[in-house]
């Protein structure tokens, strides 16, 4: 018996050994694995490096676990044109310009890279005020108009205060025809701001992706041929309901129904 119990004393330190051994195996396995783990600064290297393949891998990985943003989309749109991978570059040229118009890096890769599409867009003629409404549109962000808007409707108020108290008829015009003006403007920075969140929420535009797309007069393939669009083009989505055809329209005006397959939503 006393054989026994020495031998398992023996053993303690052992077994402690082996399982300090298990322990430390797992904090370098799970140690290399965070290394493994793409991070922002290494992407760009591999972009600046030419090895655009992992460049693209490690941008999606930061987008699908760490959130998206204008810059990452871009980057990432970047990417696809050095591969001339055309449509997949509009794509993300769209979805950037879309969290961010007021980046002028962004409109200018979006308007190259449509350069290098095949369909040559010819959009129809549009009041100046819609011309006007979208260029003020695209001066700022979604979060750029509502800040605007905030400090636009304190001024207001501040303004408004002034007339209700002061006693000087003087101060009371100026105050009450400045507090009617920034409440004009404010009102239009919330428009703004909640046209873009609209686009935003709403994504009713998308890319086509194959390299060309008959349009059908219906939501079938017996459908009369109507026109023919290729890849990179982009798409306004009218009707979706069908489970594998879609409705949409150009810049043009033309419309038709395609393959649900064939576009990527914006």
């Amino acid at each position: 018996m006393r054989k026994i119990f020495a031998l398992i004393l023996a053993l303690v330190p052992v077994m402690a050994m082996a399982q300090t051994g298990n322990e430390m195996t797992s904090l370098v396995t799970d140690s290399a694995r965070i290394d493994a783990v793409p991070t922002l600064a290494e992407a760009d290297s591999a972009y600046i490096q030419g090895d655009y393949h992992a460049a693209i891998s490690a941008y999606e990985w930061i987008i699908e676990n760490q959130g998206v943003n204008a810059t990452l989309y871009m980057n990432l749109g970047n990417c696809w044109l050095k591969r001339d991978e055309i449509a997949k570059a509009i794509l993300y040229y769209e979805r950037a310009y879309l969290l961010d118009p007021s980046d002028p890096d962004i409109r200018f890769n979006l308007e190259l890279a449509r350069t290098k599409t095949v369909d040559k867009v010819n959009t129809v003629n549009q009041l100046f005020i819609v011309v006007w409404f979208k260029k003020l549109l695209a001066v700022l962000d979604v979060n750029g108009w509502a800040v605007l808007t905030v400090v636009l409707f304190a001024l207001t108020m501040l303004l408004a205060g002034v007339f209700l108290f002061s006693k000087k008829t003087g101060i009371r015009k100026i105050s009450f025809s400045f507090s009617a003006f920034f409440l004009l403007l404010s009102v239009l920075s919330f428009i703004f701001a909640t046209t873009q969140m609209g686009n935003l929420k709403n994504r009713d535009t998308a890319i086509i992706m194959s390299p060309s797309v008959t349009v059908k007069s219906t939501p079938t393939s017996a459908g009369t041929d109507l026109f023919i669009i290729h890849e990179g083009r982009k798409v306004q989505i009218l009707d979706s309901s069908m489970k594998e055809w879609v409705e949409i329209r150009l810049e043009d005006g033309n419309t038709g129904w395609i393959p649900v397959n064939v576009m990527e939503i914006i």
